[in-house]
């Protein structure tokens, strides 16, 4: 049979609701068309109807530099309500005493299980997304406070994305009304798709995600041309690669929830190759030198540059 052709509206929809979240992957699933279908539809949209999609919100490139000090990138988070992890408090501990120019939340500080496409498992109990983001609110407080006047970074990850997706979804009339947006309850944090530390083959591109894999950090970096930082596949690992233009380095920072905690319950306590921490990338005149980890050994002990420290 032949697809039938999508109406004006349809395709307004469609191209309103990758311009407000980014992600086509996602936009898709909540429409029930195969991605290829939706890049149909905004093809057309723009060829027939001068629809262009937008970059959503304060959501693009970020650029800074830095000559001289040090970076934090943590990851990962998918805070709950609870004790906060080791990872966590090995976090403001650091950031305390390091003395970072930079601290960059690298995607996915929110869950929002209870927004997911994934049903839950049986009658297990999730927390509210406002219990979410109340909490999240309460732990980058407390890294912002160690971090003084550290320029703070969001660079947005997929689960971040769930709730302006599911809004824009299920409300398309709430657009623009103040509190749809995630960025509208953490201010302090400047959101972007990825941020770039001195925009030149020395520097460094931070974002959520890119490869995937068990050789993503390989494959990023190759494929970007230049040190790159991720995180959403919770590994923690640094791969170098060098060639005649020097040495850059793939990190997987790793994630700052535990790899057991309660919002991977969907993976039904099986074994995984995650690690629990997150990393230190520090620039003297203006190149980056070699990336540092600081990883959780065990509930309340961290490693970091040879020694363990109780945290």
């Amino acid at each position: 049979m032949p697809v039938s052709r999508p109406s004006s509206d349809e395709i307004q929809r469609a191209s309103e609701l990758v311009s407000q979240c980014g992600n086509k992957t996602q936009v898709a699933r909540v429409l029930g068309i195969p991605r290829t279908t939706l890049n149909g539809w905004l093809e057309i949209g723009e060829r027939e109807y001068g629809i262009r999609l937008s970059s959503p919100d304060a959501k693009g490139r970020s650029v800074t530099a830095l000559e001289n000090g040090v970076v934090i990138v943590a990851a990962d988070f998918h805070y709950w309500p609870g004790e906060p992890s080791t990872a966590h408090r090995a976090l403001v501990y650091f950031t305390k005493q390091l003395e970072p120019d930079i601290l960059v939340a690298n995607g996915d500080v929110c869950d929002f299980s209870t927004i997911s496409r994934w049903p839950p498992l049986g009658w297990s109990s999730m927390p509210t997304a406002a219990e979410e983001i109340e909490i999240a609110q309460d732990r980058l407080q407390e890294w912002a406070d160690a971090g003084g006047k550290a320029l703070r970074y969001w660079p947005v990850g997929n689960h971040d994305s769930r709730m302006e997706t599911f809004i824009a979804s299920k409300t398309p009339e709430l657009k623009g009304i103040r509190g749809t947006s995630l960025t509208d309850h953490f201010a302090m944090w400047e959101p972007c798709y990825a941020l770039w530390i001195n925009d030149h083959p020395g520097g460094l591109v931070i974002k959520h995600r890119y490869k995937g894999g068990i050789h993503a950090t390989w494959n990023n970096t190759i494929y970007a041309g230049r040190s790159i930082a991720t995180g959403h596949l919770h590994s923690q690992r640094i791969t170098p690669f060098s060639n005649y233009n020097g040495t850059v380095y793939g990190v997987d920072v790793g994630c700052i929830a535990d790899p057991y905690a309660e919002p991977f319950q969907y993976m039904e306590d099986n074994p995984r190759n995650h690690r629990s921490g997150f990393g230190i990338f520090t620039f003297k005149d203006g190149e980056l030198l070699p990336p540092e980890l600081v990883t959780v050994l065990k509930p309340g002990v961290v490693w970091f540059r040879g020694e363990t420290f109780e945290v």
